[in-house]
C-alpha cells in the first residue's frame, strides 16, 4: 500500500478527499474512511466497508468529475467524533461526514452523506 498523508484535523479529510480524486486514486479515497465505515452515495444508495467503498470511488472516478475545494463550514466536535460538512458549488445541497479519532490522532471518516437535496 502506497504511504499517504494522514488527515491531522477532521477538516482535512475534504481537502485530502479532492486532492486524491484529481489524481484519480480510488484507493486513497476509501483510504480516508475506517475499515467499517458507511457512505451514502450515490443518493438512495448505502455502502459499509472500504473495499465497497472503494469500488464506489473506482465508478466516480471513471465518470471523470471535476472536483473543486468547497469552503468547509464550522466543525462541531464531541470528544473523539468530529461533525464536518460544507456548502457545495455544485448545488446538491450539503455535504455532511462524521469523523473518528484514530489510536494515533489521525481523523477517518466512519459515516458520509455526500450528497443532500437541496
Amino acid at each position: 500500500m502506497t504511504e499517504r498523508e494522514p488527515a491531522r484535523q477532521p477538516e482535512d479529510l475534504a481537502r485530502m478527499f479532492v486532492q486524491r480524486a484529481r489524481a484519480g486514486d480510488a484507493a486513497g479515497l476509501a483510504a480516508l474512511y475506517e475499515p467499517g465505515a458507511v457512505l451514502a452515495y450515490p443518493p438512495g444508495q448505502q455502502v459499509t466497508g472500504r473495499d465497497a467503498i472503494r469500488a464506489v470511488m473506482e465508478k466516480l472516478l471513471a465518470a471523470a468529475p471535476r472536483f473543486t475545494p468547497e469552503e468547509p463550514l464550522p466543525t462541531l466536535r464531541f470528544e473523539g467524533l468530529a461533525l464536518t460538512s460544507t456548502r457545495p458549488a455544485d448545488g446538491t445541497g450539503g455535504r455532511v461526514q462524521v469523523a473518528r479519532r484514530q489510536p494515533d490522532g489521525s481523523w477517518l471518516r466512519i459515516i458520509d452523506r455526500p450528497e443532500l437535496p437541496a
